[in-house]
C-alpha cells in the first residue's frame, strides 16, 4: 500500500478497506496522537511508541490505576536473603509471535537492554550484582542491597517501557533500533501494511493466553482481545479527525483537541472522557551541550519568564477544570509534590527583569533552533507560545517546522546547531511518570547518559541516589524538596503545567480502560 492510496481524498481513504483486512473481521479504527515513527519501545520515549509497544510486547509486571504493580508475564516471585535475591518465575503458555516459547534468558537480555535506556532501569541495575536465567522459567536478581521497587520498575507503563523481546532482538545494541518487531503481547504488528506517516495495523495474536486471575486495570490483569484487527490512521488535521469520528469512519480519536470538545460532547453517538486522571505534564527541554542553553543562568532567565497558564490555555483552552498551573517537578497531588523553590514560577512576571537577567547571563544574540512538530496539535501550540516568549525576551529564534517523527529522530542528535543540531523543543509526559525521582526521565542529570538535552548536575544525581536509600516517607519527601530546589536552579527542563487530555470514541464501544490507549478489553456492542 502506498502513502497516496491512504491519503488521497480524506473521506474516501478513511472509508476504504485496507489491504490484509478480511471481509468478516472485526476491526477497531483508531486515530493516534501522532505518526508511529519509531517501532522500538526501548529506543524512544514517544508515547505513540509506548502505546504500540503494549500492543505487541508484554511486561513482567503490570501497573494498576494506583500505580501498584502486579504479576503479568510472571506467575509470581520469591524474595530471599533479606531482600537481596529475587527469583521471578514465568507463567506457562507464553509464546513469541514467531511461535517459539518465551524463555528466562530472553527476559534477562531484554531487561539489560531496556535498563540502558531508562532512568528507573539504570537505578535497578546500579544495585544489581548479577542478573541471570536459572533455567527456562526462572529469572534471578542478586542485589547489592534491598530494592523493594523492583516490580514497580519492571512493570512501569511509562516510557521507556520494560518490553520483553526474544533474545535475538534484545541483544541488539541499545543505541540501535531493532529491525524486527516480534513480541509476546496480545497483538501482532503487521509490518507489511505499514505506511509511514499514514497507517499501521495489528492483528489479534490467537496464541496469546491472558492471565487467568485479576481484573483488567491499566496494564494489570488479564488482556482479553475482542477485535481481530486494530488499524491506526494518522489524521494530523483536527477538523478532519473530528469529522471522521463523528461520521463513524473512525472509532476512536486518542487526543481530541480542546477547541473541538464542545462539538464532540454534543454528539450522542460519541463518548468524550478523560482516561488518565493524573493528567499530562508539559515541559520545555533545552540542549545543554551548546550555547546559549549550556549556561544555567540563561536557562534560569527563561524559567523566570514562563507563565504556565499561557501554555496551558494554548493547549487545553480556557476551561480551568482541565488544567493546572503552579506545577513543579513532581506529579501534582502525589506524596512527593512540594512547594520548595516554586516562587520562581509563581511570583509576578516581569519581562523587563527577565530580559535583564538574560543579558547579565551573557546571552549575545545566538541563534536558538526551536524544533516545532506541526503535525502534533498540542505540541505545536506549546511551541508557538515558546517561540513568542523567547522572542519577547530578545532571543533570536529559528522556528524550525517539522513533523513529529522527524523531531523524535533528530532530538537524539548531538551535532552543533550549524550541522543539524537543535537548542530547544517542547514535549509532554504522563504525570504518572513523575510521582518520584525513580522513573523521572527528564530529571536525570547524568550527562552523556541523560535523556536528550544531556544535563550534567552531580548534586541532582546525588540527591536521587539518597532518595532510593531514604529510610521512610518523611525522609523521601525532604529529599524531594531538595531535588526540586536544585532542579529549579540548574533547570534540566522547564515545567509548563499539567492538563487533562480528553479522548473521544464511538458510544458503541465498551470496556475502554483508564490510563492510555489500551486495546485489550475493548469491545463493540
Amino acid at each position: 500500500m502506498r502513502r497516496r492510496d491512504v491519503l488521497i481524498g480524506a473521506a474516501a481513504a478513511l472509508a476504504a478497506p485496507h489491504i490484509g483486512r478480511a471481509a468478516n473481521q472485526s476491526v477497531l479504527r483508531f486515530i493516534p496522537q501522532a505518526d508511529l515513527a519509531t517501532l522500538d519501545p526501548h529506543w524512544t520515549t514517544a508515547y505513540v511508541t509506548r502505546n504500540h509497544g503494549f500492543m505487541v510486547f508484554d511486561t513482567l509486571y503490570g501497573n494498576d490505576h494506583t500505580l501498584q504493580p502486579s504479576p503479568q508475564m510472571v506467575a509470581g516471585h520469591a524474595i530471599e536473603d533479606d531482600g537481596r535475591r529475587w527469583t521471578l518465575v514465568l507463567r506457562d503458555f507464553l509464546l513469541w509471535h514467531d511461535g517459539t516459547p518465551v524463555l528466562a534468558r530472553d527476559c534477562v537480555a531484554s531487561i539489560r537492554r531496556w535498563a540502558q535506556r531508562d532512568a528507573f532501569g539504570q537505578a535497578l541495575m546500579a544495585v544489581t550484582d548479577d542478573l541471570s536465567a536459572a533455567d527456562d522459567k526462572r529469572i534471578v536478581f542478586r542485589l547489592k542491597q534491598p530494592f523493594p521497587l523492583l516490580p514497580t520498575a519492571l512493570g512501569k507503563s511509562a516510557p521507556v517501557i520494560p518490553a520483553m523481546m526474544p533474545e535475538r532482538l534484545a541483544t541488539t545494541d541499545a543505541m540501535t533500533q531493532v529491525k524486527e518487531i516480534v513480541g509476546s503481547g496480545p497483538f501482532r504488528f503487521l509490518a507489511d501494511e505499514r505506511v509511514p506517516g499514514a497507517h499501521v495495523a495489528y492483528a489479534r495474536f490467537d496464541k496469546y493466553v491472558p492471565r487467568a486471575d485479576g481484573t483488567p486495570d491499566w496494564t494489570a490483569g488479564p488482556k482479553r482481545v475482542h477485535f481481530d484487527r486494530v488499524e491506526w490512521t494518522v489524521i494530523p488535521d483536527p477538523a478532519t479527525a473530528s469529522g471522521a469520528i463523528q461520521s463513524g469512519e473512525q472509532d476512536w480519536w486518542e487526543y481530541a483537541t480542546a477547541d473541538l470538545l464542545p462539538l464532540l460532547r454534543r454528539d450522542r453517538k460519541l463518548t468524550v472522557t478523560v482516561l488518565d486522571r493524573f493528567g499530562t505534564t508539559e515541559i520545555m527541554r533545552f540542549n545543554q551541550l551548546f550555547p546559549p542553553f549550556d549556561n544555567a543562568a540563561v536557562r534560569r532567565a527563561v524559567l523566570g519568564a514562563v507563565t504556565q497558564a499561557d501554555f496551558m490555555e494554548a493547549v487545553a483552552g480556557d476551561d480551568t477544570a482541565m488544567w493546572h498551573d503552579g506545577v513543579g517537578i513532581f506529579c501534582p497531588g502525589t506524596a512527593m509534590a512540594n512547594d520548595a523553590g516554586m516562587e520562581v514560577l509563581t511570583r509576578p512576571r516581569d519581562l523587563a527583569r527577565s530580559k535583564a537577567e538574560l543579558a547579565a547571563a551573557g546571552y549575545r544574540g545566538e541563534r536558538v533552533a526551536l524544533m516545532v512538530p506541526t503535525d502534533f496539535p498540542s505540541l505545536k501550540a506549546l511551541s508557538d507560545v515558546t517561540a513568542d516568549l523567547l522572542t519577547r525576551l530578545g532571543m533570536k529564534v529559528d522556528y524550525q517546522a517539522t513533523d513529529w517523527g522527524t523531531l523524535v529522530q533528530r532530538r537524539a542528535k548531538r551535532d552543533p546547531i550549524d550541522r543539524g543540531g537543535w537548542n530547544v523543543f517542547c514535549t509532554g509526559f504522563n504525570s504518572s511518570d513523575f510521582p518520584t525521582p525513580a522513573g523521572h526521565l527528564p530529571l536525570r542529570a547524568n550527562g552523556a547518559k541523560a535523556w536528550f538535552g544531556w544535563p550534567d548536575d552531580p548534586k541532582l544525581e546525588q540527591l536521587r541516589d539518597a532518595w532510593f536509600a531514604a529510610p521512610d516517607l518523611a525522609a523521601q519527601q525532604r529529599i524531594c524538596a531538595d531535588i526540586q530546589r536544585e532542579a529549579l536552579t540548574t533547570v534540566p527542563y522547564v515545567p509548563l503545567g499539567s492538563y487533562l487530555q480528553a479522548t473521544a470514541f464511538r458510544s458503541d464501544l465498551h470496556g475502554v480502560l483508564d490510563g492510555f490507549a489500551i486495546f485489550w478489553n475493548v469491545q463493540r456492542g
